[in-house]
Order: C-alpha cells, then structure tokens, then sequence
C-alpha cells in the first residue's frame, strides 16, 4: 500500500516539474478520472476541443504554423495557453490566450499577444455503455485585444459549437482490434460581428490615399479526430504486453477545415491534416502533432505542433480548482 501511494506521489512532482522529460512522466497510476465515458478516456486533443466539460489547463501549446501562400512565405509560431474550469458538473468556462511571433524573409518581423479568446460549454450527454459523449458550446475570439500588427482582427467571431465523442468498444468480441478505436468532431458556425473592414494608405510617393476593404464572410467550422487507444487496448480488450510509455500512447489523426458560406466570397475551405501521437499519464498528457495544408489557400510546407496539458481535476481532486464550483 505505502509503495503504490509513493508512486502516485512521484507522478504527481514529475508532471508538475515536466520539463524533465516524458521518461520522468511515466510513472503515473492506470486510474483517470479525466474525459471518461465508461470506460472509454478521450484525451484532450489539441486541435480541435474536447466533447467533455473538464477542470484543465495546456500549458504551453507551441505551434509553427505552415508557411502562408505569399511569396516569400509569412512565417508564424504561436505559444499559447488555455484554462477550462466548471462551473457546475455539466457546465464549464474556458479561456485563451497566445503569444505569436510572425516574419517574412527580409520584409518584417513583429511580436505580440492575439486576441483573447472565451467559451462555455454544456455536456448534455453521456453513455457509458456506448461510450458516447455529446456538449454545445460557445467560443468567442474577442476583436481588439490582441496586437494587430501579428494579425489580431478588430472584430469579435461567435461560433456556436456541436461537440461529440464516441467510442468503438461496444463492437463485437469478434472484432477486437477495431475497439480501441474512438471518433470525436467538431461542428461549428462562425459569425463574425463585421462583414467588412477598411484601411486607408498612403501612398509614399505621390501622397494619394486609398481605401483597403477587407471582407469577413461567414464559416462553418468542422474537424474531429480519429483515435487508436493502446490504453484502451491493453486495458479492456488484451494485454499485449506494452512496456512503458508505450502502452500510454494514442496514436490519432486530427482534421480542421474552415468553409466559407456567404454568397460573393466563393467556397474555398482550408484546413489541416494533423497526425500524431499522445501520451497520458494520471495527471497530464503530452501531443505532438503534424501540421499538414489540405491545399496551397492552407499553407506551404508541414508545420508542427506540441503541447504539455494538465487535468487539474485530478491533479487538485477534492478542491475547487479540481472540481465544479457549484452543485458537487
């Protein structure tokens, strides 16, 4: 009994020290109380949001953007920081914030915060049998708190959000490399609170203005992620014999797009490919991520993406930074 309370204890300092590296990470107990449904655990993907309501924090999210489609390319990194806490058990606020630094070969380079960012979210299903989870969400990128010259728009963007997750362990016994699998997707419409901006120039030589407009069209947001939980292999369906930290990995593919749907602004979507692979332990988790441009509009190049994030719900379990604030 004193050997498995050490052991927690050791998981606990490591993952709050986890600079130290993913080996010092490993020794974490097999039970999560963060993203269940049944006994199916989502991790919290780092792409796209999660389909449950959680007390967690990421802390750092490093992402190198893919080069954009201007010759030379605007190259971008972003180190950002997320917070969700509940409010109620199926009831949750979150927040966001980054840092972006952003350059174009021997043309600028400038620095500065982005647009801070909110949501709230309400968990309206859960099947533990059909490992299955459904929520409806708020986000709301907040115009003319960020830097605008990293590109921080002046107006603010409401998406309204479906989130859904389900899990493949309610297959036959006759198919059990299939179960570990799980889908989670993300269906959203983003309304921004301006069609249009304009700025006026000068032009250096003959000191004429002009008068840029730039348009904002309305989007349906929409991406999800494929999983293969060895976690859920080698718990629920077979002991294949992982060692360490393997048989804490989930291998997955996510996939983001942005779809424009105002008439006059065309339908050209964008998006990612985003394969990868996380770790989880009790107390937090580890991504790395790919960033692959669906077409040429998305981006040159692979970009890439790591994120260190923390389930303070197990981490400060029994106070109220691990858990609702009301209704326990």
């Amino acid at each position: 009994m004193s050997k498995n309370i050490a052991s927690r204890a050791c998981a606990r300092r490591s993952c709050i020290l986890a600079g130290v590296g993913l080996e010092f990470l490993v020794g974490a107990a097999d039970a999560l109380a963060h993203g269940f449904a049944g006994s199916r655990f989502f991790p919290a993907t780092p792409t796209t949001d999660d389909p449950f309501v959680a007390d967690e924090m990421s802390l750092p999210t490093v992402t190198r953007m893919p080069g954009s489609a201007d010759v030379p390319a605007v190259r971008e990194l972003d180190v950002g920081i997320d917070v969700a806490k509940r409010i109620l058990p199926n009831l949750g606020i979150g927040f966001g914030q980054s840092w972006i630094h952003r350059g174009q070969a021997d043309m600028f380079r400038h620095e500065g915060f982005g647009n801070l960012s909110a949501n709230i979210k309400y968990q309206f299903f859960a099947s533990p049998e059909h490992e299955a989870l459904a929520s409806i969400g708020l986000d709301v990128d907040i115009g003319g708190t960020g830097a605008k010259r990293v590109g921080a728009e002046r107006f603010t963007s409401y998406t309204p959000t479906l989130f859904f997750g389900k899990g493949f362990g309610d297959l036959p016994e006759s198919q059990p490399w299939l179960r570990p699998f799980a889908l989670t997707g993300v269906l959203g419409y983003q309304l921004p609170s301006s069609r249009k901006s304009s700025t006026t120039t000068v032009d250096p030589d003959s000191g004429a203005l002009s008068l840029d407009v730039e348009r904002h069209p309305d989007k349906l947001v929409w991406g999800g992620s494929l999983q293969y939980s060895l976690i859920y292999l080698q718990s629920q369906v077979r002991d294949i014999g992982l060692p360490r930290p393997f048989d804490r990995l989930i291998p997955l593919v996510e996939f983001s797009f942005q779809t424009p749907t105002t008439i006059g602004f065309g339908q050209k979507t964008t998006g990612s490919f985003n394969p990868g692979v996380i770790w989880s332990g009790q107390y937090c988790q580890i991504a790395i991520e790919a960033i692959i441009p669906v077409n040429h509009a998305s981006g040159q190049n692979v970009g890439a993406l790591a994120q260190l994030h923390f389930y303070l719900d197990d981490l400060f379990s029994g106070s109220w930074l691990g858990g609702p604030l009301f209704g326990k």
